[in-house]
């Protein structure tokens, strides 16, 4: 099956990478900087335990020549709007068209422009990041990709071209439910690290930590309790134990915060604070993180 990945930043280009290692057939539709370094330098994916190169495909906007199988959107919450333009060419009749998204927001919005069949939903589950040279630094052992339809379509073709390769990868029946709790785990953790400007282990280290981080898991559970979304107990614990570690974990929002660049305020903690004010929730901690990175957001420009 043909495979369009949207972006090949940490993301992307760590699934897509790793796919196209494994022999798939991969392209990547990414801006012409990257894809002129891609050509020059291959893509390296540095992983804990091992590291491999590839030299993928790529085309830019306006060069994609048909309909492709799967198209995987791994950009930031903001490049979406330019990225479903760029990428329409490659959506045909029978496409899956899997984002890997933070929040909840892009849903429908790819619902509206593709259909509800082949718009589906996805989550990852990865630390990683970009270095200087432009390759894939992965941070910890922990690599998932799920992925669902939302109109309860199955697709077996679909979950045999994603999985089998050195990622976890399979399709769920819950996406939705999957999607919101991620949302819970990423407004939480993103809040609590970019208010205090410290990761978690700084935060459980000072004075009244310990309750702030359970202050901001209340209030993120609550929202999606209200919302028809309770948090299952496997979510709540990997959220209680992200939230009380000393080890020094942070938010990719922290991490861009930190390096002046864009933060995802709006899609992950303006679209979940609306949540609450439209189910009637109090969410005081939250929403001052949201202010937070609103301030962040008009001073950088």
């Amino acid at each position: 099956m043909r495979i369009l990945f949207v972006g090949a930043g940490a993301t992307g280009g760590y699934f897509g990478g790793r796919l196209a290692a494994a022999g798939r057939d991969v392209t990547f539709l990414v801006r012409p900087p990257r894809a002129a370094s891609l050509s020059e330098r291959g893509l390296k994916i540095i992983g804990p335990d091992d590291t491999i190169a590839v030299r993928p495909r790529t085309v830019t906007a306006g060069q994609i020549d048909g309909p492709y199988d799967i198209v995987v959107i791994a950009v930031k919450s903001y490049g979406l709007e330019q990225a479903m333009i760029d990428l329409a060419p490659a959506v045909g009749p029978e496409t899956v068209v899997i984002p890997l998204l933070n929040g909840m927001r892009h849903v429908d919005e790819l619902v509206g422009a593709f259909g509800p069949t082949r718009a589906w939903g996805g989550v990852c589950m990865i630390h990683a990041s970009l270095n200087a040279d432009g390759d894939v630094v992965q941070m910890t052992g922990l690599h998932k990709l799920s992925f669902g339809s939302l109109d309860g379509t199955e697709r077996p073709d679909v979950e045999a071209a994603l999985s089998g390769t050195e990622f976890d990868a399979f399709a769920s029946p819950t996406i939705v439910q999957d999607m919101w709790e991620k949302w819970v785990f990423l407004a939480s953790l993103g809040a609590a690290t970019t208010l205090m400007r410290a990761t978690v282990g700084d935060i459980n280290r000072a004075p009244g930590g310990n309750a702030f981080g359970a202050r901001i898991a209340a209030e993120a559970m609550a929202i999606a309790t209200a919302a028809g979304h309770t948090p299952r107990p496997a979510a709540v614990a990997v959220l209680q134990n992200g939230l009380s570690t000393d080890q020094p974990m942070t938010s990719s929002m922290y991490r861009d915060m930190m390096a002046g660049l864009p933060v995802e305020a709006d899609a992950i903690l303006g679209d979940f604070v609306a949540e609450a004010d439209k189910h009637g929730v109090p969410v005081p901690a939250l929403s001052a993180a949201y202010t937070n990175l609103a301030i962040y957001s008009a001073q950088r420009g």
